[in-house]
């Protein structure tokens, strides 16, 4: 996975997607940022929309459950 940052978010996050996840140009994707000890994900388009967060440990279940796919 390569990460791609958001910029202009004016957030002390830094929000990041895959490069998997499309060319560049389209934007539909989530976004993620990491903190200590959470997992910020948002909709690429709607960055200013509603977010959802989750513990670490959440999150590394929904990966394994996710790359199982």
């Amino acid at each position: 996975m390569i990460r791609t940052t958001s910029v202009g978010d004016g957030s002390e996050l830094e929000w990041f997607k895959s490069s998997y996840s499309s060319n560049g140009n389209e934007g539909d994707c989530i976004e993620i940022a990491t903190a200590p000890d959470t997992v910020h994900i948002r909709d690429s388009k709607h960055a200013q929309g509603p977010r959802f967060t989750v513990g670490r440990t959440a999150w590394a279940g929904f990966v394994t459950y996710a790359t199982a796919r």
